[in-house]
């Protein structure tokens, strides 16, 4: 196998920190031309380690997800203030619905000090995030868990979550198509999402900016079906069209 050189090893280490880089930043870092820059992404893309995006790269994606703990490192500013926005749209004395998803953890750390709350979840990390918290009734979903990541997925899943219609939903995705289509890896954890969405009378969506320039093979539905966005960074114009179309509001948030 061919050995990294140190720039591009040091390139790979920011992509993991920071969820993606930019060619002008980096060409500045290490005082190169941008086309030295790019040919590095461009080698670094060839070993599926990161993934070409307009101006840079992110850490790649496809038909497989990117681990759960890599995911972690992802523009962890981003999520951190994504979960602390979406947190501050549910009430107190309010039902929530939370699934499976790094930003949606970060949304579990920030209802530390919400009162009266029922959350039911499949998402075993945001148990143990929310174990303790004195305000929070909570309710875990049956099913078989999935080792990568502690998502509780399956019919089972899916049936328990059928019995509850609760004031508020909480989802990620994977990706987010330029149509409007929400996307996952796993058919299993779309099931459950889809049960999610159908059981909410309102649809909160955490998003950072990365998962517009991510994809995944298999659909949840649509954007049109969420009430509020929670995002990083405005919209791509395509996407902005359809929820303003749709009457889903944007909520822009900055780390």
């Amino acid at each position: 196998m061919e050995i990294l050189s140190e720039r591009q090893n040091s390139i790979l280490e920011i992509a993991r920190e920071n969820g993606r880089v930019d060619v002008e930043k980096l060409s500045n870092a290490f005082k190169v031309s941008a086309q030295t820059i790019r040919k590095d992404l461009n080698e670094l893309c060839d070993k599926q380690l990161l993934q070409r995006i307009h101006g840079g790269a992110i850490v790649g994606s496809g038909i497989e997800n990117v681990s759960y703990e890599a995911r972690r490192l992802l523009a962890p500013g981003a999520k951190k203030a994504i979960g602390l926005a979406a947190a501050a749209l549910i009430p107190d004395n309010s039902s929530l619905l939370l699934n499976i998803g790094t930003t949606t953890e970060q949304v579990a750390h920030a209802l530390s000090h919400h009162r009266g709350l029922l959350v039911i979840t499949n998402n075993i990390n945001a148990v143990q995030i929310m174990k303790d918290f004195q305000g929070i009734e909570l309710i875990i979903a049956g099913g078989q868990v999935r080792r990568s990541d502690g998502g509780i997925i399956g019919l089972a899943a899916v049936d328990f979550i059928n019995q509850f219609k609760v004031d508020y939903a909480v989802i990620g995705v994977s990706a987010i198509d330029e149509d409007g289509s929400l996307l996952d890896y796993d058919y299993r954890e779309v099931r459950v999402a889809q049960a999610i969405i159908s059981n909410a009378r309102k649809v909160i969506l955490v998003a950072d900016i990365m998962k517009f320039e991510r994809s995944a093979p298999i659909r949840i539905g649509h954007i049109s079906q969420i009430n509020t966005i929670v995002i990083d960074d405005v919209l791509p114009k395509k996407l902005a069209d359809i929820c303003a179309e749709n009457d889903v509001e944007v909520v822009v948030v900055k780390p």
